[in-house]
């Protein structure tokens, strides 16, 4: 096995084992083992979902701070604070030459880890939604 696959396996292993907590913390949190198999599927559909739908918005964010977009908050708080430094205006450069310097030192990453991790979840989620409402959605009291 080369070390590139080594490397994108550690990340998924570490992504699957991020959003296998996160699923086993809303477990433990709504109470897991009740004698109700309609509730149990409830609680794994709402595990699996939460997991998912925080890994997803996380690639999302990664995604979108990989693009520049907020460039712009960055240079207004770097600049707000460089005007309470004495001498910091000096260090002053316009919001091009900014986002340029920023964008030529932004790494794209190319492994979707993350994104897969938290679609995979997602989609256990609506899938165990989905039985559930199937199955249990007029029986339960």
């Amino acid at each position: 096995m080369s070390n590139e696959t080594k490397s994108l396996l550690t990340k998924y292993g570490v992504c699957f084992g991020i959003a296998s907590l996160i699923t086993f913390a809303v477990f433990w949190i709504k109470g897991f083992f009740t004698d109700n198999v309609a509730v149990n599927i409830q609680i794994l559909a709402d595990g699996f979902f939460v997991a998912g739908a925080l890994l997803t918005l996380f690639a999302g964010m990664l995604f979108v701070s990989g693009e520049g977009a907020l460039l712009g908050i960055s240079f207004v708080l770097r600049n707000v604070v460089l005007a309470f430094i004495p001498m910091g205006r000096t260090k002053h450069e316009v919001y091009a030459e900014y986002r340029e310097r920023k964008l030529s030192k932004m790494k794209k990453s190319s492994d979707h880890c993350v994104l897969f991790t938290g679609l995979f979840f997602l989609l256990i989620g609506v899938t165990l939604t989905i039985i559930w409402y199937v199955k249990f959605y007029n029986m339960l009291p």
